[in-house]
């Protein structure tokens, strides 16, 4: 097995770069209308789906530094990605996506917010946006935790979203 990229680690989780291989793994991630029903296309995803997407990335982590990255948990199982990525090569964009067995024990919340101190310590930029579905109320309420206020609405692939901003100068302070 070829060891591991470790881009980023939290307590539960370790952010690694993608293996040529694992669109399986990203396929299988959006494999459910639970898992699809806020993401654009609003319908699971197919392995080409899947494969232009990790292409995407590799690209995107070659050119920019940084991308959506594949979440292991702490006993190496895959759960997710996560990651923030240039949105229409203007804005970065967090993002993320956790299998349903993943859902509901604050690894979003981690996962958003270790990549946000992240980003900001590299001085990527200044801020990022996100957006989420306007019915995904989990997602909002992860992005409003990490200290991301919203904005107004974005228009993606005709849907209006709720669309969301940090700025460093506008960081909670940490404890």
């Amino acid at each position: 097995m070829r060891e591991q990229r470790v881009m980023l680690k939290t307590p539960r989780l370790s952010f690694v770069m993608w293996d040529e291989g694992d669109a399986a793994l990203v396929q299988q991630l959006h494999s459910t209308m639970a898992t699809t029903r806020y993401l654009s296309g609003n319908t699971p995803w197919s392995l080409e789906k899947a494969e232009e997407r990790l292409r995407g990335w590799f690209e995107e982590q070659a050119r920019d530094g940084t991308t959506k990255y594949k979440l292991l948990a702490e006993d190496g199982r895959f759960v997710g990605r996560a990651g923030i990525s240039k949105f229409r090569k203007e804005q970065f964009e967090l993002g993320y996506s956790l299998r349903e067995e993943a859902w509901a024990k604050g690894l979003a919340t981690e996962a958003a917010s270790a990549i946000a101190d992240w980003f900001f310590e590299r001085k990527f930029a200044s801020g990022f946006i996100a957006f989420t579905h306007r019915d995904n109320i989990a997602s909002q309420r992860v992005l409003r935790k990490i200290g991301m206020r919203e904005r107004a609405p974005i228009l993606i692939d005709g849907v209006l979203d709720t669309a969301f901003e940090l700025t460093a100068d506008k960081r909670p302070v940490k404890p």
